[in-house]
């Protein structure tokens, strides 16, 4: 019961995100430069008081992979935050919800895992129901579309951290977590320097506020919690229960942000996350 409240809050936490980094007056690169610092800052602090800081020498054959899925962490971060400048944050979720597809749908090809029936349907399934999600004349035109590409833009990055994470097997855990977040803030930092720089011009108090919950709460807080469930929790019941994460941000989009959905990006949405939760469910 312990684990299933810990990735209950952690999901929860990860469905409120979008109206933090609404309130956040800064180009997406940086908020999620600022949010990997602020993370690795943060569990850093964690583990030393712990006494239980990475051990580097423990990485080998792992370091490239912890690097480039940090980085791909990263631009999954920009890319996702500027689903949320572009479109309604349910359509936004909803497309990067997609992720779990795209790796149902590589895995055959990258790891020889062959399909099962109910596999191919529910990729169908999703598929038809991003479709309906796009819905191009329902909602805002062409830069819906945008915001759509770059929530599906995350959705490959995420499934790529995914994959490579399958790979990684000396480094697990927090530790894992903290050697990401690293590898993200030292690709991102170039990357920001090279495009928008380093400026807090407009930061207001409620933006900074925003900010420190982005990077403690929805990056460092949630992480841990989420993967100290992990250690208990089997990975069919974390599957389903990560469902909370999009379900709050719909509920959150329509109620809090009072933003418009038709009926068949609703049902576009809701066979996304149906036919992707039949396929995680075993037995």
């Amino acid at each position: 019961m312990k684990a299933k409240i810990q990735i209950i809050i952690a999901m929860a936490l990860y469905g409120t995100l979008s109206v933090f980094v609404r309130n956040i007056p800064l180009p997406s690169s940086l908020v999620a430069l600022c949010r990997a610092a602020i993370a690795l800052a943060g569990l850093l602090v964690l583990q030393a008081a712990r006494g239980r800081l990475p051990r580097l020498r423990k990485i080998g054959g792992d370091a490239a992979l912890l690097f480039l899925s940090g980085a791909a962490m990263g631009f999954n971060w920009i890319f996702l935050f500027e689903a949320y400048r572009h479109t309604t944050v349910s359509v936004a979720t909803l497309s990067y919800y997609f992720a779990p597809v795209l790796v149902m749908a590589l895995c055959p090809i990258l790891f020889k895992e062959r399909m099962t029936k109910k596999q191919v349907l529910c990729f169908i399934g999703s598929t038809a129901g991003l479709i309906l999600v796009v819905n191009v004349g329902g909602t805002g035109g062409g830069d819906h579309v945008k915001g759509v590409a770059f929530g599906l833009a995350a959705a490959v990055l995420y499934a790529t951290v995914i994959l490579m994470n399958k790979k990684i097997t000396r480094v697990s855990g927090i530790d894992r977590t903290i050697m990401q977040f690293a590898a993200a803030a030292l690709v991102l930092l170039p990357y920001v320097l090279a495009t928008t720089g380093v400026r807090f011009d407009g930061m207001t108090p409620l933006g900074w506020a925003c900010l420190l919950c982005v990077g403690l709460l929805h990056s460092g807080v949630a992480y841990v919690l989420y993967f100290s469930a992990l250690r208990t929790l089997p990975g069919q019941e974390a599957a389903i229960l990560s469902y909370i994460d999009p379900l709050v941000a719909v509920l959150i989009s329509l109620t809090v942000l009072g933003e418009p959905v038709t009926a068949l990006q609703m049902i576009g949405g809701v066979m996304i996350l149906a036919f992707t939760l039949v396929n995680e469910i075993r037995g």
